[in-house]
C-alpha cells in the first residue's frame, strides 16, 4: 500500500495476515537523493575490517543477481521503533519526507532524513532499480511503478502473506484472501502490462 496512507491497523493487518517482513519500498530517484546506500555495497566496503562480511556475501541469491536492501530506520520520534504505532509513524513520516525532498538538493535532502530518522531501526528500506520494470520485476518495482502510475508517492509499505504449511500463501489462496477481506487482487502481471502501455 502506499505509505502515505499507513496507519497502526495497517501494521498489524501485515504482521497478523501478512507474517513477513513487513518493509519499505522506494524509487531509485528518492533513494539517490537521500544518498540511501545498498547494504550489500556497504559490506564490501568494510569487509577487510570485518572479515565475516565478506563470507556472508550475497552472491548466490536465486532469485536476484542483487539485493535491493539498504538501511533500517526508525522515525525520531518513535520510542522502541516495532510497535504498530511506530512502525506507522515511521513508513508515514518516510513518504512525507520524499514528498518534500522533490525539489532539494542533495546536500539538504539528507541533513532533512538525519534530523526525523536514525537507523539502524526496524523498518528496512528496499530500493527499486532505476528503471523499475523495465530492469526488473520485483515486488518492489511493481509496487513502485503501482505508485508511479497512480500519481502517489513512490514510497510503498508491504509484507508478503505466510502460508500455514511454512512456504509463501498461494496465488489461489491470495485471491481468496483479497475476496474475503473486500481487496482487489492484482498478478504483477497485470500490473507490468499496464506499466508496459503507461510508460510509453
Amino acid at each position: 500500500m502506499a505509505s502515505e496512507f499507513v496507519k497502526p491497523e495497517s501494521i498489524k493487518t501485515m504482521r497478523k495476515d501478512g507474517g513477513g517482513l513487513i518493509f519499505l519500498m522506494t524509487s531509485k530517484q528518492i533513494a539517490d537523493k537521500l544518498k540511501l546506500p545498498f547494504l550489500a555495497d556497504m559490506y564490501t566496503n568494510i569487509e577487510d575490517k570485518y572479515p565475516v562480511l565478506k563470507e556472508l556475501a550475497p552472491n548466490d541469491i536465486p532469485y536476484d543477481s542483487k539485493s535491493s536492501f539498504s538501511l533500517y530506520i526508525n522515525h525520531r520520534n518513535t520510542f522502541t521503533g516495532i510497535t504498530d504505532i511506530d512502525r506507522s509513524l515511521t513508513m508515514t513520516k518516510f513518504a512525507d519526507l520524499s514528498k518534500k525532498i522533490q525539489n532539494a538538493n542533495d546536500g539538504t535532502a539528507t541533513k532533512m532524513f538525519g534530523k526525523e530518522f536514525r537507523s539502524p531501526g526496524h523498518i528496512p528500506i528496499c530500493v527499486a532499480a532505476e528503471k523499475l520494470l523495465d530492469e526488473r520485476k520485483g515486488h518492489t518495482e511493481l509496487v513502485v511503478s503501482l505508485l508511479q502510475m497512480t500519481g502517489l508517492t513512490p514510497a510503498g509499505s508491504g509484507c508478503e502473506i505466510m502460508g500455514d504449511n511454512g512456504k509463501a500463501l498461494s496465488k489461489e489462496k491470495a485471491k481468496q484472501y483479497a475476496k474475503d477481506n473486500n481487496l482487489i487482487f492484482l498478478d504483477g502481471k497485470e500490473i507490468i502490462k499496464a506499466w508496459k502501455k503507461w510508460s510509453k
